[in-house]
This record gives C-alpha cells, sequence and structure tokens, in this order.
C-alpha cells in the first residue's frame, strides 16, 4: 500500500530592515548577551549609548557586539534566531536572480534525488511583491516532494535590486566605507556587491542556520554532480574540517528551442578552451567556529585544506535566460559534454538541441599546395619581387584583390593572370559594405584556387615568409612541423635601414635592420599570419588566422608557433598576436617590410590603409613600424634563387615592361608628392637625425608611447645614449592613431 509522502513545510520570510541615522542595518539577531547586527556597506560603531561597556567588532558590516552590560539603542528591533526550521537538516543555501518557478522546482528534484537533501533556504533577490506569482506557483507546486522536508524563502524589503533608486539612496553606497570614498554602485542589481552577500550568508548562518546537519552554498542555476554511493553533505560531515569544497564549471545550451525558455535539460554543452573553476562549499556548522565568516566563494583555507573539490555546474542559460547563447558565449567555443549529455538523457529524459554533426574534413587535391590571398592598392613596383620570392620557396597559388589603383598595380595583375601566374579579383568592398580586406576574404573563401590548394595564409605585398630550417623552402618547414595544421609566422618588423630614396632594388637585399626578436611593444610587433591546411577545421579566412572555428572539430587542431612548439588552446578562436609564451622564431618568422625607403612611405601614406581605411598612416605609424635596431641577414640567402627566379620572369618582355612602367609610376609620385609643402615638411622629418635615432631606441619606450606617437618623447630622451635597461613612457593619451 502506497504511504503518501509529507508535504514539505513551506515559509515565505520578508525580513524588514531598520534606518538607524546614516546606517542600513539589514537584520539584528539577538542571543542573551549578544547582538548580531548586519548592515548593508559598514555597519558604524557608534550608534550604541555612551557609557555602553560593550565591545564592538566589525568584520565587513557585521558587527558583533558583546559584554555586559549592553545598552542597546531603543529603536534597535533584534530578533532571536530560528534554528529549529534546519535542525539536522541537509540544507542548500542558494540565491534566486530571477528563475522561473519550473526552474526552482527542478533544481530541488535534482538535489533531493541525487544528494538526500532534504531542506531548502533561497534567498530571493526579487523586492517583496514585484514576483508574487513566483511565491505562490512554488508553493502550489511542492505537493508531495520525495525527500524535501522544509523550504524557505527569504526576501529584503529594502530595495537591494531596484535600478531606480538614486545612486546617493543606494544602501551598498557606504561613503565612511574603510580605506574608500564610496563603494561601488552595483546597477542594476545590488546583489553582485561580494559586501553584500558576505553579510546575507552570515545573516542566513545565524538567523536559520546554525544548527543544520550540513550546509551546501549554490545557486538555484547550479547542479551540483552526483557521485555512487555518497552525498555532498554526508561528505562533508565526515570530513577532518567539517567543510568541503566545491568546484564549478559553466554548462551552455547549444540552442534553446524558438519560443521556449531555457531549462536545465537544454545545457549540454562547455567552453573547451576555459579553464577558469568556481568556487563554493559545503559545511557543517557546528564544526565551523564562530570567528570564521562564511564567504561567499571560500572558508578558511584551513577548514578545507587537502579536501578533494566537489564537482558542480553552473548552467549559464538560466542566468541570462532572455539572452540568447551566442550572447552569452561564442559558440564556436562551445563543445559537447558527454557527462552533460548522459544527465540530459537520462536523469531528465529530455532531447536537448545537438552540436550539429562534425563537419567532414575538405579534400586536398594537391597536396602540400601553398595558396595567397593578398589585397593590393599601388604596390606595383613590389609585386615582381615578392610573387618571385614565394615562388621560390614553394607557392603554388597567388590570389590578389584590388581597388582604386593609378599606379598601374592592376593592369600589371591582369598581365600576370594572362601569363598563368596569378589569379587577379576587382575587389569587391563598396558592394558588400564591408572594409576591403574583410571584403577580399569573404569573397576568397568561395574562390577555386582557395579550396583546391593544401594550405593556405592572408598576408601583404610587404610580408615576406622567411624560413630557417633545411633550405628556406616551405617543404622544408612541413617537414619540420610533422603533422602540424597550423603554423604561427610571428612578424619581425624590419625598418628602413636608414634608406631614404627609393630604388628598384629587391627589399630584401636592401633593408636588413629590424627589432630584436624579443619585441614586445608595440603590440604590433608580435602579430602573427598563420599558414593553415584546408581542412575545415574552421570556416572561413581571417586577416591573421582562420576564423568560425567549428567547435566540435577543435580537438584536431594542431597548431605550432614560429620554433614548432605547440600554441594553446586559449589561443584557438581569435589571438592574432604572440606573447612571451608563445613567441618563436626557430623556425619560421614572418619579415614584415612595413615602411620601406622614407620616398616609397610618401605613397604609402598618400594611398591608406587596406583595411583600416579610417586612419592616418602617419609620422606615428613610421614611428611604431620603423625599427632598426639589430640586423638580420637570414633571408638573404634566398637572394640567388630570387634573382633567377626574377630574371626569368623578366624575360618576358610583356611583364618586364610593365614592371617599368609600374617603377616610373612610383616615381613619378614620389615627386609629385615631394612637391607639396606637407609632404616635403613630412619627409624632412622622417628622414632627420631624431627619427633616425628613435628607431634605434623603440625597445625602451612603453605601450602609451607608441601609442601617442614620437612628439611626446623629450628631446634629450629621444636623442640621448642609454643602457639597456633605460624604461620611458607616459599616461595613456586620449589622440588615437
Amino acid at each position: 500500500m502506497h504511504t503518501p509522502k509529507a508535504v514539505p513545510q513551506f515559509h515565505h520570510i520578508t525580513l524588514t530592515h531598520q534606518q538607524m541615522g546614516d546606517a542600513v542595518v539589514l537584520d539584528a539577531i539577538s542571543t542573551g548577551d549578544r547582538l548580531r547586527v548586519f548592515c548593508l556597506g559598514t555597519c558604524p560603531e557608534g550608534f550604541l549609548s555612551s557609557g555602553s561597556t560593550a565591545q564592538v567588532r566589525n568584520i565587513g558590516g557585521h558587527a558583533v557586539l558583546s559584554g555586559k552590560p549592553v545598552d542597546f539603542p531603543a529603536d534597535l528591533a533584534a530578533d532571536a534566531p530560528v534554528p529549529d526550521l534546519f535542525q539536522d537538516r541537509n540544507t542548500l543555501l542558494a540565491f534566486r536572480n530571477g528563475q522561473t518557478t519550473e526552474t526552482v522546482v527542478q533544481w530541488l528534484r535534482w538535489h533531493s534525488e541525487l544528494h538526500a537533501m532534504d531542506a531548502a533556504l533561497i534567498v530571493d533577490r526579487a523586492a517583496p511583491g514585484s514576483d508574487q506569482d513566483f511565491i505562490d506557483r512554488l508553493k502550489d507546486s511542492l505537493g508531495e516532494r520525495s525527500g524535501l522536508k522544509v523550504l524557505v524563502v527569504v526576501q529584503f524589503d529594502c530595495p537591494l535590486g531596484d535600478p531606480t533608486l538614486p545612486d546617493e539612496q543606494h544602501p551598498f553606497c557606504a561613503p565612511d566605507a574603510p580605506g574608500k570614498d564610496r563603494m561601488d554602485i552595483p546597477k542594476p542589481d545590488a546583489w553582485r556587491s561580494p559586501l553584500g552577500v558576505l553579510n546575507v550568508i552570515e545573516l542566513m548562518r545565524w538567523r536559520f542556520l546554525s544548527a543544520a546537519r550540513a550546509v551546501g552554498l549554490v545557486d538555484v542555476s547550479d547542479l551540483i554532480a552526483p557521485k555512487d554511493g555518497t552525498s555532498l553533505f554526508d561528505q562533508a560531515v565526515t570530513a577532518k574540517g567539517g567543510a568541503i569544497p566545491l568546484q564549478g564549471r559553466k554548462a551552455y545550451p547549444w540552442r534553446v528551442r524558438k519560443g521556449q525558455e531555457a531549462h536545465f535539460t537544454d545545457h549540454s554543452c562547455r567552453q573547451f578552451d576555459i579553464n577558469t573553476t568556481l568556487t563554493r562549499w559545503c559545511a557543517v556548522p557546528s564544526k565551523i567556529p564562530e570567528t570564521r565568516l562564511w564567504r561567499p566563494f571560500f572558508l578558511p583555507s584551513a577548514t578545507i585544506a587537502g579536501v578533494e573539490p566537489w564537482p558542480f555546474y553552473r548552467c549559464m542559460g538560466l542566468r541570462h535566460q532572455a539572452e540568447p547563447v551566442s550572447k552569452i558565449v561564442p559558440k564556436t567555443a562551445l563543445v559537447e559534454d558527454d557527462e552533460l549529455i548522459g544527465h540530459t538523457t537520462g536523469f531528465w529524459d529530455a532531447k536537448p538541441v545537438r552540436v550539429p554533426a562534425r563537419l567532414k574534413q575538405a579534400p586536398a587535391k594537391e597536396p602540400n599546395s601553398v595558396a595567397i590571398v593578398t589585397c593590393m592598392k599601388n604596390e606595383g613596383p613590389f609585386i615582381l619581387e615578392w610573387l618571385a620570392y614565394h615562388r621560390v620557396i614553394g607557392v603554388t597559388n597567388f590570389l590578389v584583390y584590388t581597388n582604386d589603383c593609378t599606379d598601374g598595380t592592376d593592369s600589371f595583375l591582369d598581365l600576370l593572370q594572362e601569363k598563368g601566374l596569378v589569379e587577379h579579383r576587382d575587389n569587391p568592398f563598396r558592394q558588400s559594405g564591408m572594409k576591403p580586406q574583410h571584403a577580399a576574404l569573404h569573397a576568397a573563401d568561395d574562390e577555386p584556387i582557395m579550396r583546391q590548394s593544401d594550405w593556405q595564409i592572408c598576408m601583404d605585398v610587404d610580408e615576406f615568409i622567411n624560413v630557417h630550417v633545411g633550405e628556406g623552402r616551405l617543404s622544408d618547414l612541413f617537414e619540420a612541423v610533422g603533422d602540424a595544421n597550423m603554423i604561427s609566422l610571428t612578424w619581425r618588423l624590419f625598418g628602413n635601414s636608414d634608406v631614404h630614396t627609393f630604388s628598384d632594388q629587391p627589399l630584401i637585399s636592401e633593408f636588413t635592420r629590424c627589432a630584436a626578436q624579443m619585441t614586445r611593444k608595440p603590440h604590433q610587433a608580435w602579430g602573427f599570419k598563420t599558414l593553415f591546411r584546408n581542412l575545415g577545421i574552421f570556416k572561413k579566412l581571417g586577416v591573421h588566422r582562420p576564423k568560425g572555428l567549428n567547435p566540435q572539430l577543435w580537438e584536431e587542431i594542431k597548431w605550432v608557433n614560429g620554433s614548432g612548439k605547440p600554441m594553446p588552446k586559449a589561443n584557438f578562436r581569435n589571438a592574432w598576436r604572440s606573447t612571451k609564451a608563445t613567441v618563436g622564431y626557430e623556425l619560421v618568422s614572418l619579415n614584415h617590410y612595413a615602411v620601406r625607403s622614407a620616398e616609397s612611405f610618401l605613397v604609402k601614406r598618400d594611398r591608406g590603409r587596406v583595411n583600416h581605411v579610417d586612419r592616418d598612416q602617419g609620422l606615428a605609424y613610421w614611428f611604431r613600424m620603423n625599427h632598426n635596431l639589430v640586423e638580420d641577414r637570414s633571408i638573404q640567402r634566398m637572394l640567388p634563387a630570387l634573382r633567377g627566379e626574377m630574371n626569368r620572369l623578366l624575360s618576358d618582355p610583356d611583364i618586364a615592361q610593365m614592371h617599368a612602367q609600374c617603377i616610373k609610376a612610383h616615381r613619378a609620385k614620389i615627386e609629385e608628392l615631394k612637391a607639396t609643402p606637407n609632404y616635403a615638411a613630412f619627409f624632412e622629418t622622417l628622414t632627420g637625425a631624431r627619427m633616425e635615432k628613435l628607431s634605434r631606441q623603440l625597445a625602451h619606450f612603453g605601450a602609451n608611447v607608441f601609442l601617442a606617437g614620437p612628439d611626446v618623447i623629450p628631446d634629450d630622451i629621444a636623442t640621448g645614449d642609454h643602457p639597456a635597461d633605460f624604461f620611458f613612457t607616459v599616461e595613456k593619451q586620449d589622440t588615437q592613431h
């Protein structure tokens, strides 16, 4: 015969605050000769009448007053604690922030069935009366819940989370907070204040929970993971210090079905590239000394030292109920979690929206074939060397987008296309509304020349792949990196080597001075471009690396730096520059001739930047990119092969004629610009002794100096000689270059 289980006790309690002068007293609890006062902000020590012998201990707004006699203010109301509600109960203390009744009921079911939880104390952040429907529906939904004996929902009558409250009236604003002019104003949700949560947790401890068997601290969006053969509370009771830490990770839905709200049953994914863990705890009140505060994120380390953490999941779709998943977390970071899938389909007996099936790898028709996609505007004199060099080292396919050329660049590329050396396209950026480089990459994704290439890279005509192993060819690099399918080519910024005038000479022979390898500033110094295999792991080309990771394929990424060392998974989705931990030049680097000669830089400034079309390439750019600190001639071992290939190409009279026309147009543009007062003055500045000296001192400057430009550097520093450890920086400037 079935015996009905008792309906759990349900209590809805509203705690009333008290105003005492400038202090907001959240609650006051009296036990014999001891008064515990919980304040929002700082609890002032002077609210006892004069002559009192009480001792005041103020810890984060929790004042414990003890001693005899205690002269309480006449208008301070103190209540007796009610520990009997939770006496000897396995209890969860949780915070609710707008979650639905259904969510709370599911949360109660999970923990009562899997952890023998028989009592719950939920602190509701909603103001009393603002969400009465939740209270009513929760009470009605309890019914004969298996195992649950007591449910208490606590609210506060003070406007803790009221976004309409004026700042100066906000109870968490404490002008007299020690060490601060005023505390941060947490809006619109005041519960985000750690100090406020600290007070509330301590308040719940002394008003309700001091006699509980064990208390776990979580939110109603958290699910404590099950373990076979034991419960969270039993383990806390048997723990040496009377407490165990909880260690959480965030869980996400892949997608919530249209027209529905998120539930625990939707959460089947985790973020593959984030290792951050959340911390909470479970403790036995009788074993925790009164002097040790119950803090939101941890108990004193001595209490839980050496105790293995118990896992829990934080279901982020329930914390951001109104937001689509893509607003909470990049979907390229989400992968299915087998454990979460098991709970969703097992305990919940539900069918979450699953991550799409793994995409098949795109077949490579030409093994180890390499394609470069690039954008050009008025780069005519430099096309032939760049093309010849990369053909020599093993690049097989070139896709070039151009726009608004006036020096014959587009005509030269049309000719090279006729000769079967490149594919040339007009840049579709005006039709697309994108910036030129982004528009080109978007279009390139659909080009057969890219789809059929084994390896791909997006790079510019002033960048040269410098392979340091074997004979300097890409085949040597591929052999050195083994089964890697992504290779970071970190920039080595090459300056103008004090070359002022343009000449028709190979860049790699003329410009040999550059930044030191360990050059962390400016931040561009360690930018990289990525050579990657066309395997379908990513959805599209990117300026610095492929973009749109298919997250279910993240484990197939084998990404190495320029020294062949693995890149961390934290870089897989959006990294674009190396760090001290990831930089490497031993196998390959990317020589970046960003400024070339001073005369050629005038033309570069005149034509603008291919991607940042709204930024001026002026003196600050020259200052950032013109590094002449050390010499590096390693790429020059390829000069004989380069000259041989250039001579072969120039033996074609059509190519020779077009190259000569581009040279002529470039020289004419230089003379035209130098004839104007502005460019003439600019040229004098670039080639002056001050800028030449600065190009050898860039290692001494902080990031804000590069952001502001060379004018912020005093003359005595700009022209002086400094020891290796000299450092100069300025405050961050308003001007952005």
